[in-house]
Order: C-alpha cells, then structure tokens, then sequence
C-alpha cells in the first residue's frame, strides 16, 4: 500500500474527460472526489470544488472550530466572511505525551480532510476504520502534511491548515489544485527513526 501511495502522491492526475450535462455558458461548479493526504488521485465519493474565496483578511487557525474527542471522528466548522490562509498554519487540540514525530519516524495517523472552498469532508480515515501509516520524509505525503506533522507527539491531535502550494497546487488538473485543505489530525502511534 505504501508503494502505491507514495507513487499515487508524487505523480499527477489528469481529469477525466466527460461529456458536460450543463448547457453552454453555464456556470456549474466541477464535481470532485475526495482525496487524502497521500493520494495523487480522487477517491471515492464527491464533493463540489467552489474555488473563489471571499474577500478580506485571511482567516486564522484558532477561527477554525473543531469538536470531538482525541480518537474519534471530528467535526470541524470552517469560519465565514475571511479568506482561505495562504501559509501553513497549525495548532495543537491536544499536546499528546508519547514520542515526538520528526523526520524518519514512523506515524500512525487517523485524519479528517475538509475543502476550504464547499466547507465538505473530502477525505476521513476515521470511516475507514484504519490509519493511515506514513514516514516523515520519505515523500508519501502532502509536503503540507509533512511539515505539519513534525513534532506532533503520539496521542496528540492537531488541525493543519494547507495551502494549495504545499498541497496539490503544482499537479494540473488534480481536482484539488486550488483548493485550501484542513486536516485534523490523530497521531495514533509515532515511532521514532534512526536518523
């Protein structure tokens, strides 16, 4: 699986190319499928990229709202009225007390993937019953999830704000190229490497 998911997560994707059921000059929005942390492709399911954000000063990591307990599935309420950060912003929900991530550990992660632009999950791992297993550094992931999750500790749980130049920003024609992504994050088991 990692095999595939590194070479999914450094390769890009071309959209499909179907027959469009709005008439023409319409202004439909394109229907994407969710995609994770590692995937240089759609997922399954959909959700409707909207990627025009509203004017204004940009929004903060602490305006973005997220319930639930460390473990289990979150629910994250993204704020109105600001625009989409355009840096990395994380933040620690809570500080964990295991061994600290850094480049070469190995992670056990459980993730919730909301678009900024439709307020959707595009991705949760919390459905899936598993986590996703990753080594910082080794490029399977996001370079946004790579540096976000340095110095994450096991059992901590922090919200990553990504911007699309630090996600899909640079594969033309990923559904999520222009897309602002949050993650909040589960570090179920941190190993650390042998750097």
């Amino acid at each position: 699986m990692v095999v595939v998911a590194a070479a999914l997560a450094v390769g890009a994707c071309t959209p499909s190319e179907k027959d469009s059921t709005q008439p023409p000059g319409s202004n439909a929005q394109p229907s994407i499928a969710p995609a994770g942390p590692n995937t240089g492709q759609p997922g399954p399911g959909s959700v409707t990229a909207l990627p025009q954000q509203p004017a204004g000063p940009e929004c903060t990591v602490d305006q973005i709202e997220v319930k639930g307990e460390p473990g289990q599935e979150p629910e994250i309420t993204l704020p109105d009225g600001c625009a989409a950060p355009t840096k990395l912003l994380t933040k620690d929900l809570e500080p964990g007390q295991g061994a600290e991530a850094a480049k070469g550990s190995q992670l056990e992660a459980n993730y919730l993937l909301m678009t900024w632009g439709n307020k959707q999950v595009a991705d949760n791992s919390y459905e899936k019953g598993k986590p996703l297993p990753l080594t910082l550094g080794a490029q399977q992931v996001i370079p946004g999830w790579e540096q976000g999750l340095e110095g994450i500790y096991q059992g901590g749980r922090r919200v990553i704000v990504v911007p699309p130049d630090l996600a899909y920003g640079k594969q033309l024609g990923h559904p999520l190229q222009k897309e602002t992504l949050v993650f909040v994050v589960d570090a179920v088991k941190v190993t650390p490497g042998t750097n």
